[in-house]
């Protein structure tokens, strides 16, 4: 890896990279922001396109490695900065519970709600890979219940992966406003790393007019 902790940052306000943004502030990282207009269509140009195919942001450069879909910037950033507390490291009893969730996160929370949202049928068992929506979603709240992280006493990435979806898809209804999720949300979203990330979003989305 190189010496240097210094990434190249590709955003987009009001948008899932608003997660990575709040991270960043979490680590104090030492980025180079590269933003991007989604609504003027710039994530799909041939100069984003090139960095990432597929056209999404997050996505981050660091050295000559490129790292994109939202979980494994975290999980990259996070390990980048370990100094800052935010990821278990290898030989931790909390590792492997941080990876599981950074992990269902993508593999079962947003196909589940896709899924629910487009009103598809259900997939049966051996093909689904979330298994169903409810057992998904009794999953997730059962751990937060434990509370007050993900990893009980522990603040990590995955608080800041979570506590941002979650906000997003109970504002948007594709989630029920629990009172665990409710409160677990407002935690997260009551961190001073929070608060910077909306106001440098918002300042943001101010300058490209939106």
């Amino acid at each position: 890896m190189t010496a240097s902790r210094r990434v190249t940052f590709f955003h987009s306000p009001n948008s899932r990279s608003a997660a990575a943004l709040f991270l960043m502030e979490e680590l104090d990282a030492d980025i180079e922001l590269k933003p991007l207009n989604l609504r003027a269509g710039e994530s799909r140009k041939p100069e984003y396109l090139a960095v990432n195919p597929m056209g999404k942001v997050p996505a981050i450069l660091h050295g000559g490695a490129l790292v994109t879909e939202q979980a494994a910037v975290f999980m990259y950033m996070a390990d980048l900065y370990p100094e800052r507390g935010l990821a278990p490291a290898i030989g931790d009893p909390l590792r492997g519970p941080y990876l599981r969730w950074m992990v269902y996160h993508g593999s079962c929370f947003e196909p589940a709600l896709v899924d629910r949202a487009q009103n598809h049928a259900p997939t049966p068992p051996s093909m689904c890979p979330y298994g169903d929506y409810d057992t998904m979603l009794n999953t997730l709240t059962g751990q937060l219940e434990k509370g007050p992280w993900l990893l009980g006493e522990r603040f990590s990435a995955a608080d800041v992966l979570w506590g941002s979806a979650l906000n997003w898809t109970m504002m948007f209804k594709l989630v029920p406003d629990l009172p665990v999720l409710r409160a677990y949300v407002e935690r997260v979203n009551a961190r001073p790393a929070a608060e910077r990330a909306r106001r440098k979003d918002a300042e943001l989305a101010a300058s490209m007019g939106q």
